[in-house]
């Protein structure tokens, strides 16, 4: 696990040229809404890339995890299923569901079922490199989105360039993003941890749950400011040193939401010994992105070590496959 997040910033690179090669054709229909299909590691970049973009794509854009699709999906939706494997179940169900409602479907995937899917209804597709945990793949599923979008006219014409200013970023910072995650897992070991962000980065604070969850074996929850104040914070009422919270601060909340941000902080420190917060660099959302994905998957892998943990094993999710695999 850490030579495949050392990793990252090469995937990103690797994933441009896949992306350099890729011609997307503008479906025949209008398109009025677009929907992300994906289940995990594959799909939490469908809910970021539709945060990335949201400011700039003229249709609304939604991240589906799940086996069927919302009644408004028509043959003016464009449906983007993004399955690493290619052998996701939920995502194949819904992108047959999206083929009977005659919707636009693209695949991104390293093969499998989906591949095979979209070679016979002749459906375009990008084919990324397979072979590794689907959560250690988001490089390519974030850049192939982001492709799609800005071919399509959906996305900010530097989103590209921004990804790329990311990685540079990242390679820039590594000693000090390594410093860091190891500072923080330290202070969030032996606690069930509270990741917090402002709303526009719902998406990175999912993809902390998840590595939190699938490295480190650890239970986490995640919410956003300004909504997480109207509700979760009487919750921490009950707060105690059982928990820990992980503030994300990105330098680019509304003067409003930052006091929010800020209180919030103060408040949680009164429940809890273990209150954390890192801070997002770059100059954009993406920029800021990138690096934040980079060192919460350090801090999730440094938190496996402290426990003298396996970050790669997911035995009860392959159990469940199989026991799924049962049903005929």
């Amino acid at each position: 696990m850490e030579k495949l997040i050392q990793e990252f910033s090469s995937n990103i690179s690797e994933a441009l040229e896949i992306a350099a090669k890729v011609t997307i054709v503008k479906p025949g229909h209008e398109i009025k809404n677009i929907v992300i299909c994906g289940m995990g590691g594959s799909g939490i970049g469908g809910k970021i890339v539709s945060q990335w973009v949201q400011n700039y794509c003229p249709v609304p854009v939604l991240s589906v995890q799940e086996y069927t699709l919302p009644a408004f999906v028509d043959k003016h939706t464009l449906v983007i299923g993004s399955s690493y494997s290619g052998n996701t179940e939920e995502t194949l169900f819904a992108l047959e569901d999206a083929k009977d409602r005659g919707a636009a479907i693209i695949g991104i995937c390293s093969g499998g079922a989906l591949e095979q899917f979209c070679k016979a209804n002749n459906y375009p597709y990008v084919i990324v490199p397979g072979g590794n945990p689907p959560r250690t793949a988001l490089a390519f599923s974030l850049v192939q989105l982001c492709n799609i979008f800005l071919q399509l006219g959906y996305a900010q014409k530097s989103i590209l360039n921004e990804i790329s200013n990311g990685k540079v970023l990242i390679d820039a910072e590594l000693i000090h993003i390594k410093s860091e995650a190891m500072r923080v897992a330290k202070a969030l070991q032996k606690r069930t941890i509270a990741v917090y962000a402002g709303s526009a980065y719902e998406g990175i604070t999912i993809r902390a749950k998840q590595q939190f969850n699938e490295n480190s074996k650890e239970l986490c929850w995640q919410h956003v400011i300004p909504e997480m104040n109207h509700n979760e914070l009487v919750g921490w009422g009950g707060g105690d040193n059982r928990y820990a919270c992980l503030f994300i601060q990105t330098g680019d909340l509304t003067m409003r939401n930052q006091k929010r941000f800020d209180i919030s902080i103060e408040r949680t420190k009164s429940k809890t010994d273990k209150v954390e917060v890192i801070e997002a660099k770059g100059a954009t959302i993406v920029e800021k992105s990138i690096y934040l994905i980079h060192l919460i998957d350090w801090i999730s892998l440094y938190l496996s070590d402290l426990k003298h943990g396996d970050p790669i094993e997911i035995e009860i999710i392959d159990y469940l496959k199989a026991e799924l695999g049962k049903i005929k």
